[in-house]
């Protein structure tokens, strides 16, 4: 799913105009974006890279203070970092010889819009 469909479905859900998962069965088409989001989601050491990330000072942080929170080899937590991308929950840039990653808070947004109960009240 590209940003721009994520930020127009963000939006969406947002506005409430868009049928959330509790509101309306999902589509095919929206299960299958939304299956590979949530399976990209569904590894504890992607959860604990996106955790990181979108708490990092300033919104991003940089592969080299990553990869030392955990006991993998540098190549599988690029991987992992590859399938958070791919899943459209972060981005990235390189500088220099380091890369930079930082949340795409319109993929969270969409994924919050789509979990939220209608009229958003806490069950009693």
């Amino acid at each position: 799913m590209s940003k721009q469909e994520l930020v127009v479905l963000g939006q969406a859900a947002a506005d409430g105009c868009c049928p959330g998962l509790l509101t309306a069965p999902l589509g095919e088409d929206q299960a299958v974006e939304l299956a590979k989001v949530f399976k990209a989601l569904g590894d504890p050491v992607r959860l604990r890279l996106l955790s990181m990330i979108a708490s990092g000072a300033g919104g991003e942080i940089c592969v080299c203070d990553l990869t030392p929170a955990f006991d993998l080899s540098q190549p599988t937590i690029s991987h992992h970092l590859k399938l958070l991308r791919q899943a459209g929950l972060i981005d990235c840039e390189r500088r220099g010889t380091w890369v930079y990653y930082w949340l795409l808070p319109e993929a969270t947004d969409k994924l919050a819009g789509i979990l939220t109960r209608p009229g958003g009240s806490a069950p009693a």
